[in-house]
């Protein structure tokens, strides 16, 4: 099956055959298969998008075989390829196979991230005491078997996890305690955020890592302000014995506090390029440009440069500059509209 066949195939997946294709994609099939992962475009052609600081919600179908529990997880990767620590993934609805989890990327930059799963048997062992050892059912074998996962999973914790776990077995092994009592400290606290960090983790299954960009927050709301600036400050002769003398960036200038005080975030500028001649249309959209006609500043390319360029009537890039400046200070930002026409007229359009 190629990309394109793949992609294709990957929404609205409904049979068995499918299914097990989409198992193949979406994760390495283990004893603990990852399907359904979100948010994903495009299964995963795409980036999903997030800002800064937004906290972004992953799920996934995660299910194994028989009715040992398992544990899930989402390990962000940053735009410098360093992975941060997992975050545990939480049962979306008991019985329906369905985990999520939450995570905030800190920075702007290609992110991605996976779902790791795997069987957690300290969880299914606790399960099992809690019933167990209260009706005096095998209760030293379960003791002496948390023991044993307890001392397995200290081998990967550290120096100080370890202690923790050290004192829980030593309560543990205690025979001549209470053997409620004995059973309590493996629910303790600090017992508990140690296989937080440092999960016992038996069949651990890798997913696929998936795209995520994170922009600037300014990304994610904003009121825009479209703005002609050779409209303002422009001036008409009354008598026609001369066209109209377009605005500038310094006379648009003028403008943006009133544009700020209206409570726009964005400056939106049609394109600032130099407007082609060939075929120049006329007012309204008109096929005819007469003398003065200015042409679409979306028709670029001339003599003067093409998208590289500032249109001359509206000043020089130090003009241009000085306008972004004046708005930063106003608390604006400026957004450009770039166009990549070619012409016949740019001095560059022979090379």
């Amino acid at each position: 099956m190629d990309a394109l066949e793949r992609g294709a195939r990957c929404p609205g997946i409904a049979d068995a055959r499918e299914r097990h294709m989409q198992v193949k994609l979406e994760s390495e099939l283990g004893r603990i298969p990852i399907l359904d992962v979100a948010p994903v475009v495009g299964c995963g052609r795409w980036p999903a998008k997030a800002v800064v600081g937004e906290t972004v919600e992953v799920s996934a179908t995660v299910f194994r075989e028989g009715h040992e529990m398992l544990g899930a997880a989402v390990v962000l990767r940053t735009p410098e390829g360093e992975e941060l620590p997992g975050r545990r993934m939480a049962e979306v609805g008991e019985g329906l196979d369905r985990w999520s989890a939450e995570v905030t990327p800190t920075r702007v930059g290609s992110w991605s991230f996976r779902v790791e799963a795997w069987g957690d048997p300290i969880a299914h062992w606790w399960h099992d005491a809690q019933i167990k050892v209260p009706r005096g059912q095998d209760a030293e074998l379960m003791l002496t078997e948390g023991i044993a996962l307890f001392r397995r999973a200290a081998r990967g914790a550290s120096p100080e996890d370890r202690r923790t776990l050290a004192r829980l077995m030593r309560v543990m092994s205690d025979e001549d305690a209470d053997i409620l009592e004995r059973l309590a400290a493996a629910g303790e606290p600090d017992v508990a955020d140690v296989l937080e960090r440092h999960p016992l983790r038996d069949l651990l299954t890798l997913g696929e890592w998936y795209p995520l960009t994170v922009h600037r927050r300014r990304a994610l709301f904003g009121a825009w302000y479209e703005f002609f600036p050779r409209s303002q400050g422009a001036a008409f002769d009354p008598m026609g014995r001369r066209g109209p003398t377009s605005g500038t960036f310094r006379t648009a200038a003028e403008r943006l506090p009133a544009i700020a005080d209206m409570g726009f975030d964005v400056v939106y500028l049609p394109p600032i390029h130099p407007i082609g001649t060939t075929h120049r249309k006329g007012p309204n959209n008109t096929l005819d440009a007469g003398p003065y006609d200015p042409g679409s500043p979306w028709a670029i390319g001339s003599p003067d440069g093409g998208h590289d360029a500032v249109h001359p009537d509206l000043g020089t890039l130090a003009d241009f500059d000085a306008f972004v400046d004046h708005a930063h200070t106003l608390g604006l930002e400026i957004a450009l509209d770039l166009r990549r026409q070619c012409p016949p007229h740019p001095p560059w359009a022979a090379l």
